[in-house]
């Protein structure tokens, strides 16, 4: 299965187009949350996306909730949080938000690690695992070098071996790869990024 993901898109409609182009070549399509800025605009920064004719699977970013994301995403979109899809007889397990809470205040949309762990127990049997938070360790540092990312999430991979995870949300790591055990997992960023499963 050819797939191409992003993360981060932060209402870019010139990196959205560039995707959709993309996007031709692809079985599957992930987005890894972000896709607006600050709760405001989701259903604009949707808008180019509803192009997108391969299977779509989004999670929600801090930047908009799981709900809001449902709302506006393309009908055809899986919008997936604490649960999974199977796509071409890959299973799927998504779950959005920042995780930990994030230090940006009442607008993000953020899980605590306990409500995480929770969630990601449904990620079980998944061969993929999105994220919008990278897992602690791997692809989650500041430009301070400060590891922001989710103990939850580590721990879930360590449990579950998927064969994938894809994130987002580090902006500093967009384009790192590292691995977690016999998982790899990538940050994706805002632009063309291919994986094959």
């Amino acid at each position: 299965m050819k797939i191409l993901a992003f993360s981060d898109l932060h209402a870019a409609r010139s990196r959205a187009e560039a995707l959709v182009a993309a996007s031709a070549g692809a079985d599957l399509v992930i987005g890894a949350g972000d896709f607006c800025n600050l709760r405001q605009g989701l259903p604009e920064a949707l808008a180019p996306l509803t192009e997108i004719t391969a299977p779509l699977v989004m999670v929600a970013g801090n930047n908009e909730s799981a709900n809001e994301l449902r709302d506006a995403a393309p009908p055809r979109a899986h919008v997936l949080h604490g649960e999974a899809v199977e796509i071409s007889g890959i299973r799927i397990f998504g779950i959005g938000g920042g995780i930990p809470v994030t230090p940006f205040g009442s607008w993000s949309w953020d899980l605590t690690e306990q409500q995480a762990e929770a969630l990601l127990a449904g990620a079980e049997g998944a061969e993929v695992i999105v994220s919008h938070s990278p897992p602690k360790g791997v692809a989650d540092r500041t430009s301070t070098g400060q590891s922001v990312g989710s103990s939850a999430l580590r721990a879930a991979i360590e449990r579950f071996r998927p064969r994938l995870v894809l994130c987002g949300h580090v902006h500093d790591c967009w384009g790192q790869d590292g691995m977690i055990g016999r998982t790899r997992v990538r940050n994706l960023g805002p632009t063309v990024n291919w994986l094959e499963i």
